[in-house]
């Protein structure tokens, strides 16, 4: 089963956590601190509504095995980080910098990050301080809120992952 749209709503009660479905499974998720807005800026902690493609997997290949998906996918490596300063031309791209140099490092030391899908938010156009580095990732145990990710627990991440494809999409209400 291929599942072609992901639709994820604010759980009852709660803007930081939500819900998620992809055609028969449900799982609970991880929102930003903000909730789900409209209007995205750059550091608000929110997580953007609308609808977005997935673009890749990106995934930690020093930590396991390229997980199961019909995603493009693409290893993390010790330089690649996440531009999100919105006066550099390579805003909410990935970027590769030398060690030492700002940015965020999609290589980080928890395990957040093991497992990335690239959403397709502010890409088409690119618009500065609209907010950058949206992701679908592992999240803190409780599933504690996000800075504007979607997160859940790595083993339902894994399973998601095994029946997403290149048409799938995301619808965040």
């Amino acid at each position: 089963m291929r599942t072609q749209t992901l639709i994820v709503r604010t759980a009852p009660g709660t803007r930081t956590r939500g819900v998620l479905v992809a055609g028969p499974l449900t799982f609970p998720v991880a929102l930003g601190r903000g909730g789900i807005v409209a209007n995205k800026r750059e550091g608000d902690g929110a997580t953007p509504r609308g609808r977005f493609r997935l673009k890749c997997l990106w995934w930690r290949a020093d930590r396991m095995p390229r997980p199961a998906t019909l995603l493009p996918s693409r290893r993390i490596e010790a330089r690649d980080a996440w531009c999100e300063d919105p006066a550099d031309r390579r805003y909410n791209r990935p970027i590769r910098i030398p060690h030492g140099e700002a940015g965020d490092r999609l290589r980080r030391s928890d395990q957040l990050y093991d497992l990335i899908i690239e959403i397709d938010h502010n890409t088409r156009p690119r618009i500065a301080r609209r907010g950058s580095a949206v992701f679908i990732h592992v999240s803190h145990p409780g599933l504690a809120p996000t800075a504007g990710c979607v997160a859940m627990p790595r083993p339902r991440l894994r399973r998601l992952l095994e029946n997403l494809g290149p048409n799938s999409r995301i619808i965040l209400r």
